[in-house]
């Protein structure tokens, strides 16, 4: 994935809130800096992917080991990957759920926010669907893993992502992305 894919996947968003719309604009930024995009070695500041996994069970949200915050999958991007990839490797890797990139792949929302180590992370999201099994998380991940129905997701979830999930809860419900995962 280029940083003109990248740049056309900012061009489709419509910003949720104000939060979204200087995360575009700070991701935009650092796509023109001259170092690796994904590389959390190379500088502090780098791009992420996670992920919002949704079924007719809704949306699924993981304790964050760390930082004891419910959040959507996600996590750094490893060399050779691109950040569709990224995600849908975390979320399997964090969930245990065969999920699978919704097609057509796009962005569905972007935040940057502090990382651990004075890092700052540039977050792609994607939208995966899933069957709608319960989550099994290996060892070493956070136990904690759930589907939610939106309004328990809204109120179980770190406070800035909820602009994110009641979008995606309008979009999901316009698709019909509620029904996939039973194929």
């Amino acid at each position: 994935m280029t940083s003109d894919d990248l740049l056309r996947g900012l061009d489709a968003l419509e910003p949720v809130d104000e939060r979204e719309a200087l995360s575009i604009a700070l991701i935009r930024r650092r796509l023109g800096w001259p170092v690796d995009l994904y590389d959390e070695h190379a500088h502090a500041h780098h791009l992420t992917a996670s992920a919002f996994v949704v079924s007719r069970r809704g949306v699924v949200l993981h304790r964050h080991r760390r930082l004891g915050i419910w959040v959507q999958p996600g996590g750094h991007v490893d060399p050779g990957e691109d950040p569709p990839t990224a995600a849908l490797r975390e979320t399997r890797e964090e969930t245990g759920l065969p999920a699978r990139l919704h097609l057509p792949i796009e962005l569905v929302h972007v935040d940057v926010h502090p990382g651990p180590r004075g890092h700052t992370h540039y977050d792609l999201r994607y939208l995966l669907v899933a069957p709608p099994v319960d989550p099994d998380p290996p060892p070493g991940e956070s136990p904690l893993v759930a589907w939610f129905d939106y309004r328990a997701a809204v109120e179980r979830a770190e406070p800035a992502l909820v602009p994110a999930l009641r979008a995606l809860e309008r979009r999901v419900v316009g698709w019909g992305v509620a029904d996939y995962g039973d194929e």
